[in-house]
This record gives structure tokens, C-alpha cells and sequence, in this order.
């Protein structure tokens, strides 16, 4: 045991979060950085510019708490995803981490469980357990995918309070069919259980317009939750939000805290929201280089899925960690999400693909998995 966890232990912490670890990645200094779905691409200057003016006039006033309710933020939303919506039904917070945070807070708690499929993101079960929620690990399919009927089973078994379904799933890619979803809440609303479908990767899908959007009305117990760090290219701005019924919002105001999204992030959401066609430009070329990278690992004889996000998550692999450090000692960083035989990445720049296409393809040439 280390000395920091060691003191950790020596404190005294609630007994449900002994032995956990932090949610975490490496923070490494290296030319490639390919492990965390950030958007790589450079910020457009002129999107640059406008969030300068916007927080610049918004700094103004920093005496003052911000707008409580932000409502001209969740207009600018609303007509960014359209499907009818309108204001009433979109709530913002600080990244769709605390999007999710809110929820459980609201529907879990002790005595109540949340139910997801793994391999998923990995923060489901570190924000159930930040809210003394019951994390029920959901089994999915050999090849990761989850079928209607499987996850029907499994949600009349368990009846859980809430059930997260990642579409596209982190960190398989892949995303889910509609009548996948439909079947879900349907199950869920057996008991009354909140369905969650989180969205981050969604404007990176196949079809962006197969989205659980088209689902929320007359579904009172739905929710799609979404994010602006990764099309939108504002992982640092910290900005999450979903779409809901009006009644959703209103759960959630019972557990925010005070003014939690505040003046300069508003201001940074409403400049590039307003300059969203600059800042989705990029998507078709993100789309672009993740195609390529699933068409070169199939020719290198590996097995990336079919992705339907900004990443590749790809097996075939005889030392997924050997992998790994070859690539970052080569300056290119990806992640290993823990899975035997492997590993996950970015899709970059296009010349942040070609260093991770040309890094692997000399690790298998050098191990002789590649003749």
C-alpha cells in the first residue's frame, strides 16, 4: 500500500468507500495524446475570439451570482438539438459527469440501485457510489453488444431505480439501436425506474439522427444526456446538459447547489453554441480519420468494432500492455481500459492518426504479429 493511500485509510471515511479508487487517466506530456476522446482539433480562432468577448463582458459583472436558472443557455440548447423542445425540458450543469451526479442524487441514494452494462464508462459505478447508490454491473454479450431482450431480462431481475444505457457506449463505440432503447424504458417503467441514455458521443454517430431525442415525448421517465466537451471541443469549459420532461428539471433543482454553473461558463457554452457551425466542422473529418483507423486495423489482422463515436476500441491484441508502452515510448498515448487484449483511441488529427497507424504497425512488424 502507498503512503497516500495508507493515509486515506487512516482516515475516517465512510466504510462503503474503503479500497475505492479515483476515477483516472494518465496525464502524460508526449506529441500524441489519444487516451481520453478529447476533440483534438485546434478551436477555430474566430470561436477563439467570441468566447474572449463574451466572458470578457460577462467578467464584468463576477461581483454578482450568476443566473441562477440560465435560461437563455437552455434556449440556446433547445434550438441547437430542435426536436420540439424547448427550454422547460433542458437543464445544464458542470460536464455531463454532474448531469449524472444530479440524477442519482435525486432517483438513488440508500436503498436504490442503478443499473449498467460493462464494459461502460467507468464512472457510473464512482457516482454511485458518491451517492450511496447500489451499482448493478449488467452483463452484455462476447462481443460487448447488448441485445433488447438481454437487457429486458436482466432490468426485470434486478428492478433497478435507474438504468444508464451509454449510446455510443464507452468504450466499445457502439451505439444503440432505438427499439433497443424503447424496450429499456418500457421494462424500467414496470416499476417506475428512470431510464438515462447518455449521449456524449452523439453527434460522432453513423446516423446522428437515430438519437433517443426522438424518444422523449410522452416518456416522462427519459432522459438524454449530452455534453459539449467532444464535438463541441470544450472538454476544459466543463459543460454537460440533458434533455427531459419540464417535471425532470425540476427533480433535479432539489439537489443543485446554489448558482452551480457559473457566469463565465454560461458565457463560454452561449458564444460557441451561437458558433456551433464553425465548431462542427471538424466532425466530418473526426469521423473521417476513426473510419481509417477501423479500415488499417482490419488490414493489420486486429479487430476494431464498428464505432459510432470520436474513438476505436479494437482486440486482437497477444499483450494489450506491451502495446501500450511500445506506443508511448513512440510518443503516442492510448488507453487501456483494463480489458485483456485491448486497447482504445482517439480519433485524432489526421496526422495524429498516421503516428498512432504507423506506431502500432511497427510494434506488430517487431513482435511478428504482422508479417
Amino acid at each position: 500500500m502507498t503512503e497516500a493511500m495508507e493515509n486515506l485509510e487512516n482516515l475516517p471515511l465512510r466504510e462503503d468507500l474503503r479500497g475505492r479508487s479515483p476515477y483516472g487517466a494518465p496525464m502524460l506530456d508526449v506529441p500524441v495524446t489519444l487516451n481520453v476522446n478529447e476533440n483534438t482539433h485546434p478551436m477555430p480562432v474566430e470561436v477563439v475570439e467570441a468566447i474572449t468577448r463574451e466572458v470578457a463582458e460577462t467578467a464584468k459583472t463576477l461581483n454578482r451570482y450568476p443566473n441562477r436558472e440560465f435560461t437563455t443557455l437552455r434556449k440556446e440548447l433547445a434550438s441547437y438539438l430542435g426536436h420540439g423542445l424547448t427550454e422547460n425540458q433542458l437543464w445544464a450543469a458542470n460536464g455531463s459527469n454532474e448531469i449524472l451526479q444530479q440524477l442519482f442524487q435525486v432517483f438513488g441514494g440508500p436503498g436504490r440501485s442503478v443499473m449498467s452494462f460493462v464494459p461502460t464508462y467507468s464512472m457510473y459505478p464512482l457516482l454511485a457510489d458518491g451517492t450511496n447508490t447500489t451499482f448493478i454491473a449488467g452483463s452484455r454479450a462476447d462481443d460487448f453488444t447488448l441485445t433488447a431482450a438481454s437487457a429486458v431480462e436482466q432490468i426485470r431481475h434486478h428492478k433497478p431505480n435507474l438504468v444508464v444505457l451509454c449510446s455510443p457506449n464507452n468504450p466499445t463505440g457502439t451505439g444503440l439501436d432505438l427499439s433497443t432503447i424503447e424496450a429499456v424504458y418500457e421494462a424500467m417503467s414496470e416499476h417506475d425506474g428512470i431510464t438515462i441514455v447518455d449521449e456524449a458521443y452523439a453527434e460522432f454517430a453513423q446516423d446522428p439522427s437515430q438519437t433517443a431525442l426522438t424518444l422523449l415525448e410522452d416518456r416522462p421517465l427519459l432522459v438524454v444526456s449530452r455534453t459539449m466537451s467532444k464535438a463541441f471541443a470544450l472538454a476544459g469549459a466543463r459543460i454537460g446538459y440533458f434533455a427531459a420532461s419540464s417535471a425532470m428539471c425540476d427533480a433535479v433543482r432539489l439537489v443543485r447547489l446554489p448558482y452551480h454553473l457559473s457566469a463565465v461558463t454560461q458565457a463560454t457554452a452561449l458564444a460557441a453554441l451561437r458558433h456551433r457551425t464553425q465548431l462542427l466542422e471538424n466532425v466530418e473529418d473526426i469521423r473521417s480519420q476513426r473510419d481509417r483507423i477501423v479500415r488499417k486495423l482490419r488490414e493489420f489482422g486486429l479487430e476494431p468494432a464498428d464505432s459510432d463515436s470520436n474513438f476505436v476500441f479494437f482486440g486482437g491484441l497477444k499483450d494489450e500492455k506491451a502495446a501500450w508502452q511500445y506506443l508511448l515510448k513512440d510518443g503516442v498515448l492510448v488507453r487501456d481500459n483494463g480489458i485483456a487484449h485491448h486497447l482504445r483511441v482517439t480519433a485524432g488529427t489526421e496526422s495524429e492518426t498516421s503516428a498512432f497507424l504507423e506506431s502500432l504497425e511497427a510494434y506488430l512488424r517487431n513482435t511478428g504479429e504482422l508479417s
